[in-house]
């Protein structure tokens, strides 16, 4: 019999996390290769290839729900059961049935929804919702995500609750909140797709973007600091840096987002009170942020030489410093005087992809690179040297996406409001489109390169799990059924 024989069955729940980590694999595909087909037809139009399926205003929200529904979803939502399980020393509530069916009812979710964006069937909202019917579906989907999340944490062996799983349940509970409250609606009928918004005008503004920049606060921010506050300190091996810092960070952090998002509606008919509200909310939002950035930097005092040895490290110690510089950049754009030549230019989506990809893309990178390995019982990845390459290529494509945005968006804004002696505009709106090409085309190599490291990354994973696995005896991870409980991870 070979030396190394298959793991034990383990005492956590283990199957689901490893259908979130193939899927979320696979969504981060298929949603880096939308946004470079995307981004091909902004530099030439002529991609859009005249079917209506795959012009710019179908496929975008494709793109965008791919990314952080699918892919920011699927990760979320393995990372949350790893992480609940391991510290809270408890199998999943519900059991491996309940948690299957949020794991198959959420992806049956993104393809529907795929689908109805590709037919041009949505609620034509910024953050395109798909139907009503859809939305109802996600809804008992979540719920019963809720139910075995929480349900974990009721049945917990260990008495205190480790601060990630704070960030998680926050997540989960508002984006059940935004969810339901963003996509109130009336349908024609049982059997018609159209409905009718509960919100007209203004409101329906104010709601849609309350729900549109606290899915960034709580579905792309308070979702991966809990990813964060398990991953760094497993892949390091040492403590959170200040555990009173964390929960400061918390509260606060839970506290504020949920009043920004009026700035995204500046020199508009919502009134100057609820602007000046979002606007100095966000402000105030520096002081959590950085001071979980901080957080998750220090955790590494006396431990930076892991960079070196620790694949998984250089992506979630990147990610913490792009998060760090994302949250500085929001609430400057969120000042109305900077806002008036921010808004409606590539400058926003500079920032949204600093973000997307060096925050939220990265630090799912290193969590993955760091649970293949345990979840699979390999004694490491399959090479290292891919990860380095997976590392420079991906970082030098987010280099390249944000400052071609960042100049294209700045010329746009100076160009918009340039006026001659006579008072007139000097540049017509095609000069301005005129003038960001060369910038699209920049934009478009960043895409190419983040998207090849992702292949990357899957290529080397695949890899690993066909590697041969340990002997798991004795290991933490993986303890035989009915073996003595281990400490809390």
């Amino acid at each position: 019999m070979s030396e190394a024989v298959m793991a034990p069955a383990p005492i956590y729940n283990e199957r689901v996390i490893k259908a979130c980590v193939i899927a979320g694999m696979f969504w981060a595909v298929v949603a880096l290769a939308a946004g470079v087909y995307l981004a091909l037809e902004l530099t030439w139009p002529a991609f859009n290839l005249g079917f209506s399926f795959t012009n710019f205003g179908r496929l975008r929200p494709v793109h965008t729900s791919a990314a952080i529904f699918a892919f920011g979803g699927s990760v979320l939502i393995g990372t949350s059961f790893h992480v609940v399980q391991r510290t809270c020393r408890a199998r999943l509530f519900g059991g491996e049935a309940l948690a299957s069916f949020v794991f198959w009812g959420y992806q049956f979710f993104i393809v529907m929804a795929a689908l109805s964006y590709v037919m041009g069937f949505s609620q034509s909202k910024e953050y395109a919702e798909p139907e009503w019917y859809l939305d109802l579906w996600l809804t008992i989907v979540w719920v019963a995500y809720l139910v075995v999340f929480a349900g974990t944490l009721m049945k917990r062996e260990e008495p205190h609750i480790y601060v990630a799983n704070w960030f998680y349940l926050a997540f989960i509970l508002t984006v059940a909140m935004l969810h339901i409250g963003n996509n109130l609606a009336v349908p024609i009928s049982p059997f018609s797709a159209k409905s009718y918004s509960a919100f007209s005008g203004v409101q329906d503004a104010l709601v849609q973007w309350w729900y549109g920049h606290n899915a960034v606060g709580f579905f792309l921010t308070a979702g991966f600091l809990g990813i964060m506050y398990y991953y760094i300190p497993k892949a390091a091996n040492r403590p959170v840096y200040s555990y009173r810092l964390s929960v400061v960070h918390f509260w606060s952090l839970i506290f504020l987002y949920i009043w920004a998002g009026p700035h995204h509606l500046h020199y508009t008919a919502l009134p100057n009170w609820a602007q000046t509200l979002g606007m100095a909310f966000s402000i105030m939002l520096w002081m959590p942020s950085w001071g979980g950035m901080i957080n998750g930097l220090m955790t590494l005092s006396g431990a930076w030489d892991k960079l070196r040895t620790e694949p998984s490290l250089r992506f979630l110690v990147t990610a913490v410093g792009f998060y760090g510089m994302s949250t500085f950049e929001g609430p400057v754009m969120s000042i109305r005087a900077v806002n008036s030549l921010s808004h409606y230019t590539d400058w926003t989506i500079g920032h949204v992809h600093s973000g997307a990809l060096g925050w939220v893309a990265f630090i799912s990178f290193g969590a993955v690179y760091y649970m293949v390995p345990v979840l699979w019982h390999r004694p490491a990845l399959y090479s290292k040297r891919l990860v380095a390459w997976h590392y420079w290529i991906a970082t030098l494509g987010i280099v390249l996406y944000i400052t071609s945005m960042w100049v294209a968006g700045i010329m746009q804004g100076l160009m918009w409001r340039a006026y001659d002696t006579l008072g007139f505009l000097q540049y017509s709106f095609v000069e301005s489109v005129e003038a960001v090409h060369p910038y699209y085309f920049i934009r478009m190599m960043g895409g190419v390169m983040f998207l090849a490291g992702a292949l990357l990354m899957v290529f080397n994973l695949i890899q690993t799990v066909r590697t041969q696995p340990m002997v798991v005896a004795g290991r933490r991870d993986a303890p035989p059924l009915g073996a003595s409980p281990v400490p809390a991870e």
